[in-house]
């Protein structure tokens, strides 16, 4: 589903070239779930806008579902934004003055979905991440937990090949974000492609495959603490 080949990220900072992305390969199978791991600095950032077509690489390739994305216009690569992913970011991302339904509603307008197809698609993701009955609350009535949850239902309406989680659990006691992970476990058991970054090893471990990034560079990449003791 997700491949890079020998992808760099270059970027000129006054006098000097970073290499944010380092000739990285990285293939992801539909169905995984994978945290991609690493420091401040690291290029894990940069990796997810590439994989997320936010950014495009310098050089290298990206190829999505069979298409190189290398190569598409800006309206192609937001026509995939809108069609083939769903975000999930740290601060959630709201928009204040929408209440709940309207916020998950967002990216069906953008696919010019009609509006009683919106209101019913919208409805189903919250009930999946257990917001029923809280479709006219505002963002400022919701805990953090249950604003993430907004997020994670906004991600999942159109119904994505791959969700992209940026720090999911950042803004969030341990306790809710806890909860937050066990919901991005259970969407990947119900077969969506998750794509996790972080920088805390804890959470990584929640994955089934850690890919680890160290200036660039892909430094591991293997099955979690979880997997192998179930594989034993």
């Amino acid at each position: 589903m997700i491949d890079l080949q020998n992808v760099y990220k270059i970027y000129k900072v006054g006098d000097s070239m970073v290499h944010a992305l380092d000739g990285m390969s990285l293939h992801i199978d539909e169905g995984e779930f994978v945290a991609i791991v690493g420091q401040s600095g690291s290029g894990k950032s940069t990796c997810m806008n590439i994989i997320g077509c936010l950014d495009i690489p310098t050089d290298g390739k990206y190829i999505l579902d069979g298409i190189d994305v290398s190569t598409l216009s800006d309206e192609e690569l937001s026509y995939i934004r809108n069609f083939k992913l769903g975000f999930i970011f740290q601060q959630y991302n709201l928009i204040q003055k929408l209440n709940v339904i309207s916020n998950v509603e967002l990216p069906l307008i953008y696919q010019r979905v009609p509006k009683y197809e919106r209101t019913e698609r919208a409805k189903e993701a919250l009930k999946r991440v257990g917001l029923e009955g809280k479709e006219n609350r505002y963002p400022n009535q919701l805990s953090g937990g249950q604003q993430q949850r907004v997020s994670i239902a906004r991600a999942l309406v159109s119904k994505p090949s791959v969700i992209l989680a940026d720090e999911p659990t950042g803004a969030l006691d341990s306790r809710t974000g806890i909860e937050v992970l066990e919901l991005i476990k259970k969407l990947n058991e119900e077969g969506n492609t998750i794509i996790l970054v972080t920088h805390d090893n804890g959470i990584a471990q929640q994955a089934k495959r850690i890919v680890r990034i160290h200036d660039g560079k892909i430094i591991e990449d293997s099955a979690t603490q979880n997997v192998k003791a179930e594989q034993k």
